[in-house]
């Protein structure tokens, strides 16, 4: 029997795939449960429509990050903190004040969790940080921190 899946089934696929499977296990185990629905033509061509939608939304926002990283790849933004004598600073510069800055600066909506940063910033100077702008797409800013 082909069906089409609902939601993911660990050990047949995930949502959106359709599969030829037993009538038994379809009948009395994935039908029933609402992971899976009976692969009828006109669910088959709402599937195909579907996918071919999300096909075209992820080429959307592809392009739309090749355009951001084009805007932020090699940029710098500088911050100015309190500092604590020599270069130390009275605390740190996290992601969510990068990500401030760079929405503030480039007037763009980069979210704290995509500022890579292994450790939060302590000392003045240059660093180099990532922005994982898309998952396969990834900038690289500099970000200049100075004395106020």
């Amino acid at each position: 029997m082909k069906i089409i899946l609902v939601k993911d089934v660990k050990s047949l696929g995930r949502a959106g795939e359709i599969k030829e499977v037993s009538d038994g296990y379809a009948r009395n185990f994935l039908i029933p449960r609402g992971l899976a629905s009976e692969a009828t033509t006109t669910k088959l061509k709402e599937s195909q429509e579907k996918q071919a939608r999300e096909q075209k939304k992820k080429i959307r926002e592809t392009e739309e990050a090749q355009v951001l990283k084009q805007k932020l790849d090699g940029q710098s933004v500088t911050i100015a903190v309190k500092t604590g004598g020599s270069d130390r600073l009275f605390g740190a510069v996290t992601a969510k004040e990068i990500a401030d800055v760079i929405n503030e600066q480039f007037h763009v909506k980069i979210d704290k969790k995509k500022v890579e940063m292994t450790d939060p910033i302590k000392h003045l100077g240059d660093y180099q940080v990532k922005l994982k702008i898309y998952p396969s797409i990834q900038a690289q800013i500099k970000v200049k921190v100075k004395a106020q």
